[in-house]
């Protein structure tokens, strides 16, 4: 008699828990609780278009006209996603708690202080206080920010092999950006501790990745753009390399061809990417274009290969289509509601 009681107790509980679970999902949600992190990879694209364009205009030979206005409006953009999310940290500190703890959006934390560094950097030809600042700015809170995922990674939570994507390289292998802007500055000690720190990682974390797109389950749909942010380091490590050491040298040449390669493996992937629905790990695809971009611009400089300055012209018309594509289907999705919902 007490054993069918306490099944009925536990059947009622179900219900109610399920009318619950009903309610809640007939509710409104609210989009600020759900405003993701994710949306600093925005910041990242943006600001890394804005780097690359200044380049091309050193290429040709013009003024920072365009280039200037790109860093106004991205700095715009990254003021309104930081109010945004500080709204976001007031009034719902349990989802920045849950974000913290999510084995994707973790490594999306950093890539505010990556905006930083992005910004102070763009910002070099048109006010050297101001961008040392702002570089400065970002710089250590990147450094605190990877000590902080390195300590979580290493601590106690139970990370399985499933939970690694190449989006694990935002927090720690985003050390490799400071130098480009460290050696310009001169800060040339400064610039080879977090050129140091973003190569071994990015070695030790490409073995890991790696090891996962090969022998594991494929990566999940909405991650498949992730696949984009191998071509990053490569990247941004050769303009960091060559702006330390001025000059194009055997090592430089390996870091530059390797991300031309990871960017040949993409161009395979393609087809299957196109067919993937709009989410904001989309943007994943401008960051790193835009990396390879600006790291063309310069071999082509510094080798005086007319070749490569064709294809860095080539990389930036693809760029551009894939920035305004981006903030097309961002902004669409804004007004669908598509973003900025629960998990």
């Amino acid at each position: 008699m007490t054993h069918g009681t306490t099944n009925a107790s536990a059947g009622e509980q179900s219900v109610g828990q399920g009318s619950d679970a009903q309610n809640e999902q007939t509710q409104p949600h609210s989009k600020l609780e759900h405003f993701p992190n994710a949306f600093f990879a925005m910041v990242m694209g943006l600001a890394g278009f804005t780097l690359a364009a200044e380049r091309l205009e050193k290429t040709v030979g013009v003024a920072h006209q365009g280039s200037l206005i790109l860093v106004v409006l991205t700095t715009i953009v990254f003021a309104i996603l930081l109010g945004f999310y500080a709204m976001k940290a007031a009034r719902y500190p349990h989802m920045i708690k849950w974000e913290w703890n999510h084995p994707v959006r973790m490594c999306f934390f950093p890539a505010a202080s990556i905006g930083l560094i992005l910004l102070g950097t763009a910002m070099g030809p048109f006010s050297n206080d101001l961008a040392i600042g702002i570089w400065g700015l970002g710089a250590v809170l990147h450094l605190i920010g990877t000590l902080a995922v390195l300590t979580a990674w290493i601590g106690h939570r139970c990370f399985e092999p499933l939970h690694l994507n190449p989006a694990w390289f935002i927090p720690v292998v985003g050390n490799i950006i400071v130098p480009i802007a460290g050696a310009r500055f001169g800060m040339m000690e400064f610039a080879w501790f977090y050129f140091s720190v973003g190569l071994v990682f990015w070695i030790v974390l490409l073995t890991l990745v790696f090891n996962r797109l090969v022998f594991h389950n494929p990566l999940p749909e909405r991650l498949l753009p992730t696949l984009m942010i191998l071509i990053a380091p490569p990247g941004v490590g050769f303009v960091a390399y060559v702006t330390m050491v001025g000059d194009l040298d055997p090592f430089a040449r390996i870091i530059y061809y390797t991300g031309v390669m990871f960017f040949l493996i993409i161009l395979i992937q393609v087809p299957k990417l196109a067919r993937i629905p709009f989410a904001l790990s989309w943007w994943a695809y401008s960051f790193p274009l835009a990396a390879l971009t600006i790291a063309t611009f310069l071999y082509a400089e510094k080798a005086q290969s007319g070749t490569h300055e064709i294809a860095g012209m080539g990389l930036f018309a693809l760029l551009t289509l894939v920035i305004i594509g981006l903030l097309a289907r961002t902004a669409k999705a804004i007004a669908n509601d598509q973003v900025c919902k629960p998990e």
